[in-house]
């Protein structure tokens, strides 16, 4: 599947070393203003080659808007956005034909679809997230229209909850050929209440599946998420005044519907795992070998795929106003 959604729906495609990355977005209101403006800020947080934190491949990630936007606005229909590669460098992942990279997708691809694309992992790369910017830059100006603001914070690198060490450890780890992974933090202000429905279309079961759906991505929490269940239920209730919940162990969901309180989702990010240090592994005919993975990698993903997450946030909650739009149309008949 690579499609997300059900109303508002977001079809991506591309590989990391193919001739573009892209996205269709099908389902999107009309008069949403919309235009590189709104693109570019969110795509050079995720881009790559600007810090020695991150790899050091260089790509501009410019979009190109194809279709669905008139006169800076949508028009409710599809919107096309890519963005081309131009510094992919592809004969460095030759050796990795026919070996699988520990921590990596490729022996899982090959062993559903009998082929993979070597070079830089395909669409199991970290690179594919960049159509999820493009779709979720699209998403939060739909959700600008409900008051609604979605920002991430880094709560932890390599275990370690000081910001100012985040960078020495990042670096440590680099110049070890290692790499760390860390906790983000994102937060939807401004989120209207009844969003989600009942048992299979839970709005935190939604935002746990496109959460995880990041390559990288490992675990997720909701709230006050498995601290929860250290605490009494005396403590972990959200006391409810005529102002609204006192506190937010809920995270801004109740009953999979949101309350109206601030929707708070924590994800654990893995280290990175293309590491130019002697792994053992397998080739694809599951011979026992070692691997030195070298080439141009994040020693730590964290820093860049706040926006990422953001935008998959974006995209969830989107779904579900246009949900909730449908379910309410129903009501005033």
């Amino acid at each position: 599947m690579n499609t997300f959604g059900r109303y508002f729906r977001c079809t991506v495609f591309g590989e990391s070393h193919g001739p573009a990355l892209g996205v269709v977005v099908d389902g999107c209101p009309p008069q949403i203003p919309f235009g590189m403006e709104h693109l570019k800020p969110l795509m050079e947080r995720r881009r790559p080659g600007k810090s020695p934190l991150s790899t050091p491949r260089q790509e501009q990630d410019e979009v190109e808007i194809l279709s669905g936007i008139f006169e800076g606005k949508t028009t409710g229909m599809p919107v096309a956005m890519i963005t081309r590669n131009h510094d992919a460098q592809s004969g460095a992942y030759d050796t990795l034909r026919d070996t699988a990279r520990p921590g990596h997708a490729d022996l899982a691809y090959h062993q559903k679809y009998g082929c993979r694309d070597h070079r830089g992992g395909g669409r199991s790369s970290g690179r594919e997230t960049v159509s999820r910017v493009m779709a979720g830059a699209l998403a939060m100006q739909v959700l600008l229209r409900q008051g609604t603001h979605i920002e991430s914070r880094i709560c932890e690198i390599g275990g370690e909850s000081d910001p100012e060490r985040f960078e020495e450890i990042i670096l440590r780890a680099k110049e070890e050929h290692d790499s760390v992974g860390g906790i983000l933090e994102v937060t939807a202000t401004g989120c209207p209440p009844g969003l989600g429905a009942p048992v299979a279309g839970k709005l935190d079961a939604e935002i746990a599946h496109a959460m995880l759906s990041i390559g990288a991505v490992k675990g997720v929490e909701i709230g006050s998420g498995f601290a929860a269940a250290r605490m009494r239920g005396s403590v972990h209730n959200d006391a409810i005044t005529s102002a609204g919940y006192a506190s937010n162990n809920a995270g801004g969901i109740l009953g999979g519907i949101s309350t109206g309180a601030p929707v708070i989702v924590r994800i654990a990010v893995k280290p990175t795992p293309s590491i130019a240090q002697p792994q053992q592994t397998v080739t694809m005919d599951l011979k026992d070998t070692t691997v030195t993975v070298k080439g141009r990698h994040d020693s730590c993903i964290v820093p860049r795929i706040g926006v990422v997450a953001e935008s998959m946030l974006a995209l969830v909650l989107v779904d579900a106003l246009c949900e909730q739009d449908v379910v309410l149309s129903f009501r005033s008949r």
